[in-house]
């Protein structure tokens, strides 16, 4: 059953109630990440083996994203400022519990290549946020291989 999610903005990466927040290096420089993370949606489905599809909707400006495990979210694009900042919120999911979802990726120069940093970012029902937590390691996980798969994408294109 899907449901609609409160609308947030980019304050709600600051002072969400759940804040799980990841880094990882990459040897491709920050234009290039970015131009992967907010152009080229439907790579996802190349490089994060947990999406399962990938597309723009409307003008580019919304998303429709399919996880592996049934998860399902229409999603609003926040910011897309390159190269430094991509971000959106979920506005419809199927996730039981949710109130409200938002994801930042913030990339940094770090000399020839790139600090990624991805802040999940949610708040839901008690059992949500509870869950949610225990999905650290496993969050953890799938965004540090995504990222290294990421990179040798980027770095197959010669990007």
């Amino acid at each position: 059953m899907v449901h609609q999610l409160r609308e947030v903005g980019l304050d709600f990466i600051g002072t969400a109630p759940v804040r799980l927040v990841f880094a990882q290096q990459m040897s491709a420089p920050p234009e290039a990440v970015h131009r992967a993370l907010a152009e080229d949606v439907p790579g996802w489905e190349e490089w994060f083996s947990a999406v399962t599809l990938a597309r723009s909707t409307g003008d580019g400006s919304t998303r429709e994203i399919h996880l592996k495990g049934g998860g399902r979210f229409q999603e609003t694009v926040l910011a897309a400022k390159a190269p430094e900042l991509y971000a959106y919120r979920v506005d419809v999911a199927n996730a039981p519990g949710a109130r409200a979802i938002a994801e930042e990726w913030r990339l940094t120069p770090a000399g020839a290549g790139t600090h990624v940093r991805w802040t999940f970012a949610v708040d839901g029902t008690a059992a949500f946020r509870v869950v949610a937590k225990l999905g650290r390691a496993g969050l953890g996980r799938a965004f540090r291989d995504a990222v290294r798969t990421l990179d040798r994408r980027l770095a197959a294109q010669g990007s």
